[in-house]
């Protein structure tokens, strides 16, 4: 592990970031709404505000590139992001295949809302963006600046919660879903440790994000109508997450924890992180040391 750098400077990088994106993310925003693409215009000025945040946070203190942020693309790079997708999706999976399988949730067609192949696509295209913005925004420059000052830990956990907070604006949260959110968060986050790259956290929350409005059920309490059907409750809130979605329930705290599991088995291509830690002389496809912090 380097020397840590002078407090100071580090909050001041961190602050600095933080501003950046928020400036670049209203300015987007307004844009967006006056161009009048709604879903765009709810994840593609995230993703765009995150990349220049972090593009310019690079140049300015250390003369990286953006893809110094863990946005490599080689053949760690594919394998890192196919485990995450295929993760998130099984971990979807398991939230939503039990209740319809015992009959305490069943798939209803909604003619009013059809669906197609082209809307299906499009909130791939969409969720996707989303996906990978806020990934760059919690887990890119500000996140990796703050682990390699005060460790993983420390990093990890504030950041988690702080995702898990932001998603308290969105409709329908509950304490519950805000709470389940935030252990993604801090999954995300070590997950970002064990792979030393964004591809692992992308899959993992695309992935999950993709899956849930496919089997026709809210997501972070956004309703997506794009597959001709939708899945209705027997069973009690508990168990469905209510309006909120999947995520305000019991069965995503378990799947949660087999997230975790998998996480920290899976052989994960561990790639060298300038901002984290020292860079490492080969990329490393076997499991990484134990958390430390």
């Amino acid at each position: 592990m380097p020397a840590r750098p002078d407090p100071l400077r580090t909050v001041l990088q961190i602050l600095l970031y933080v501003a950046l994106y928020y400036l670049a993310a209203l300015t987007l925003g307004t844009m967006f709404e006056w161009l009048g693409v709604y879903l765009v215009g709810l994840t593609a000025p995230i993703l765009l505000a995150a990349a220049l945040a972090n593009w310019v946070s690079l140049r300015i203190h250390h003369g990286y590139r953006l893809r110094d942020a863990g946005l490599w693309w080689r053949r760690a790079s594919a394998v890192n992001l196919a485990l995450g997708l295929a993760g998130g999706v099984v971990a979807a999976c398991l939230v939503l295949a039990p209740p319809l399988a015992v009959g305490a949730a069943h798939i209803r067609t909604t003619p009013a809302d059809p669906g197609s192949l082209t809307s299906v696509l499009y909130l791939a295209i969409i969720l996707a963006m989303g996906a990978a913005g806020e990934e760059l925004l919690f887990r890119g420059y500000g996140f990796q600046v703050l682990m390699g000052a005060v460790g993983p830990v420390a990093a990890i956990l504030p950041v988690g919660i702080v995702f898990a907070l932001l998603h308290g604006a969105n409709p329908h949260a509950t304490a519950f879903g805000i709470a389940n959110t935030a252990g993604f968060g801090i999954l995300l986050g070590y997950a970002y440790w064990r792979s030393g790259d964004l591809w692992l956290p992308i899959g993992l929350h695309f992935g999950w994000n993709l899956t849930l409005p496919l089997f026709g059920v809210n997501l972070s309490g956004l309703t997506m109508k794009v597959t001709g059907h939708a899945m209705t409750w027997s069973a009690g809130r508990l168990w469905s997450g209510g309006d909120y979605g999947p995520e305000a329930s019991v069965l995503t705290s378990a799947a949660l924890v087999a997230l975790w599991v998998f996480v920290w088995k899976a052989p994960v291509c561990r790639q060298a992180s300038p901002l984290a830690w020292t860079p490492a002389e080969d990329v490393l496809c076997e499991p990484s040391p134990p958390l430390a912090s």
